[in-house]
């Protein structure tokens, strides 16, 4: 991500367009992609992405700059997805993206690649639906966008203890039905 001024986010934060746009530019890619490992649907993604940055543009102005603002985006992001998460806990069990099935039409070698990607997307996804959405939370910063614990723990305004006790517990349970699973296929 771009650093941007500081004189750029004071605009900002004083209603400036154009500077609010240069925040969104510099973090909306980060964003969408953290809610889409999260909520695991394009649609659902850009519904956060939306309200992450409606957050932003209506709280930028009381920002105190005890973090940095990559940060406060990261938390904003995390808890945005997990209150997601939450209300549409059942919801969404079993729905297919219509539109990303239809998008797909390839032959040979393109359609062999793209079926082994869909395949460890796949086993990706099954592995973060196992967790709850603060272990999902955590393991999609850290192993995903590779964030370090201290800023996971910024990120979600948690205890850096508290970030490696969910990253374990997530560790634990993705090992657990990793073999439950490769068990099964043999």
């Amino acid at each position: 991500m771009d650093i941007l001024s500081a004189e750029t986010l004071r605009k900002a934060a004083q209603g400036d367009i154009e500077a609010f746009e240069q925040v969104y530019r510099t973090h909306a890619a980060f964003v969408y992609n953290v809610a889409l490992r999260m909520v695991e649907s394009r649609e659902d993604a850009e519904e956060i992405t939306q309200e992450v940055f409606l957050i932003v543009h209506r709280k930028l102005g009381s920002f105190m700059f005890r973090s940095s603002l990559k940060t406060w985006v990261y938390r904003v992001t995390a808890n945005c997805a997990i209150n997601f998460l939450n209300k549409r806990k059942h919801e969404r069990k079993g729905r297919v993206d219509l539109d990303e099935a239809l998008a797909f039409t390839a032959s040979g070698d393109d359609a062999r690649a793209h079926v082994e990607q869909e395949d460890q997307d796949y086993r990706v996804r099954m592995l973060l639906n196992i967790l709850n959405p603060d272990e999902r939370a955590c393991v999609v910063l850290r192993n995903i966008e590779g964030l370090s614990y201290q800023d996971i723990a910024r990120s979600l305004n948690v205890n850096i203890n508290t970030v490696r006790t969910r990253l374990k517990r997530a560790r634990e349970k993705m090992l657990k039905t990793g073999k439950e699973v490769i068990a099964d296929e043999l």
